[in-house]
Formats: C-alpha cells, sequence, structure tokens
C-alpha cells in the first residue's frame, strides 16, 4: 500500500503522527466504452466553450457561478484556506460507538504510526478500546474539510469519512402505521428470523455479478460472441423459477421457515 497523506492525530495536548492509507479497494471489472458500430475506444476531451480548443489537464481551474456572475478559483487559492493547510486530525470528542449512525459513513482508511509515534499511538488505541468510545475527529483531506469516525480493528487505528449532517437525507415518505401485524404474523416472522441466526462472516459472502461478469468475458476471449449464455452459466433452458405464484403473507412465512429448517439439517449432515 502507498501512503496518501500524512500528518498527526491530536487530543488534548497528546500528539501522534500517522500515514494515512486507503482501506479499501474495488474488486470490479474494469470496462470502457467503445464504438458499437467498429469497436474504436471512445475518448472524452476537455473542450473549450470560446475556442473550441482542447485544454490540457494542467490548464484548468475551478469555478462557482451564482446570478450571472463567475468566480474562478485557482490552485493557489485552495491552498491558501488554513484548513487545507492543516495537517492534523482533531480529536474533539468520545462518543459511545452506537450513536454513530452506519447511514453516516463514507471511506475507510488505515492510520499508520510513525516510527517515532508507536506509544502514542498504542496508548489512543488502548483508550478507544477500553472506554468503547468512538472518536469523532476533524480533518481536511483533497480540499475537503471532513468529519470522521476513529476506531480500532485488528490492532489498527482506523479513520471512517462521516458525512455532515446536512448530506444525510431524510425519508420524505410517508410509512402507514396503522397496518396491523397479527401476533402470528410475527411468530412466524421471528422463527424466520431465527432460522437464518448466523455470526457475520463476511469471508462467506462473494460478488456474484462481478464473478459471473469475469466468466462472460473470459467465455468471450475464447469463443468470440457466438457464444451459448446458457451453456456458460450452467442454466437449463427449460429451467423453472416458479415465478407468477402469488402467496398471502402467512404462506410465504411458513415456506421460508420450511425451507430454511430443511438447509440447515442439510448442512448439519454434510
Amino acid at each position: 500500500m502507498r501512503a496518501i497523506w500524512s500528518g498527526a492525530v491530536t487530543f488534548g495536548l497528546v500528539n501522534v503522527p500517522v500515514k494515512l492509507y486507503s482501506a479499501t479497494e474495488s474488486h470490479d471489472v474494469a470496462l470502457h466504452q467503445v464504438h458499437d458500430r467498429d469497436g474504436g475506444r471512445i475518448r472524452y476531451q476537455r473542450v473549450c466553450e470560446i475556442d473550441g480548443e482542447v485544454v490540457p489537464f494542467a490548464n484548468i481551474d475551478k469555478a462557482y457561478e451564482e446570478g450571472g456572475r463567475t468566480v474562478v478559483l485557482t490552485e493557489d487559492d485552495f491552498a491558501s484556506l488554513p484548513s487545507e493547510k492543516s495537517r492534523e486530525i482533531e480529536v474533539v470528542e468520545f462518543v459511545p460507538s452506537e450513536q454513530v449512525d452506519p447511514l453516516m459513513f463514507e471511506k475507510s482508511y488505515y492510520l499508520q504510526p510513525d516510527s517515532k509515534s508507536a506509544k502514542a499511538y498504542a496508548l489512543l488505541r488502548e483508550t478507544l478500546e477500553k472506554t468503547e468510545r468512538t472518536a469523532i475527529v476533524q480533518f481536511s483531506l483533497r480540499q475537503k474539510s471532513r468529519l470522521g469516525a476513529l476506531r480500532v480493528r485488528d490492532d489498527v487505528l482506523v479513520l471512517q469519512g462521516l458525512l455532515w449532517e446536512d448530506e444525510v437525507r431524510t425519508a420524505d415518505f410517508a410509512v402507514d402505521s396503522g397496518v396491523r401485524v397479527t401476533a402470528k404474523e410475527l411468530e412466524m416472522s421471528m422463527a424466520l428470523v431465527k432460522s437464518y441466526e448466523s455470526d457475520f462472516d463476511p469471508g462467506r459472502f462473494t460478488d456474484e455479478y462481478q464473478e459471473e461478469l469475469r466468466t462472460l468475458v473470459e467465455a468471450k476471449l475464447e469463443q468470440g460472441d457466438a457464444i451459448d449464455t446458457d451453456a456458460t452459466f450452467g442454466r437449463a433452458a427449460d429451467a423453472d423459477d416458479g415465478g407468477g405464484e402469488v402467496l398471502d403473507l402467512m404462506e410465504a412465512l411458513r415456506r421460508s421457515v420450511e425451507k430454511s429448517r430443511g438447509a440447515s439439517k442439510r448442512r448439519g449432515a454434510s
């Protein structure tokens, strides 16, 4: 991994120099656009509306427009902002971890201690673990002032970007709270939940769409456009998925519970 930022976590008078690494990466198949007629690669160019010339990225500034007036902001303008100059991840408070709504989570980063800060890093890590709290922090990264949550994962400090409060939308539709759920329906639903109970292991799950897409790409590389997709994915031509059958809620719950219990018994026998 390559560090994308370096600075320090600060809380009180304690200073913890750290390096920042992206904690996640995409596993999606990389695709680009082509012309459907001849397969030619589609390229995008930055063209100036005034002179029609292609503009190099180095000659592009950002601008803000309001009421017919435009303000151009250069790289020097952005660099002059006080928050952009800051190299601190400032702890502003420690909160109960359950109070941080997962809806607010953005990108995650690993924090590596600087070679001279191992003890301060360990102190902050163990403090978070012992108090069972999450540190709410503020920092600047890539020309944005950000809010974050600092926690521990596998003995490593993890910084998770948080959305600002005004970036989280409120559901603006009504949910009918007057719908009556019967005791029997609730009992069956809870039985279904119990039949699916497990400890979460993310390693048990795979991105089926990306796997199928890779299979499709490899098949087309080998066989060209005349591939039999049903054969490629092992689908029977006359497979019946049972679609179209309408079940009432109780019947759907009953069948679901029976199906889940049957699957559990088969797993136990294997």
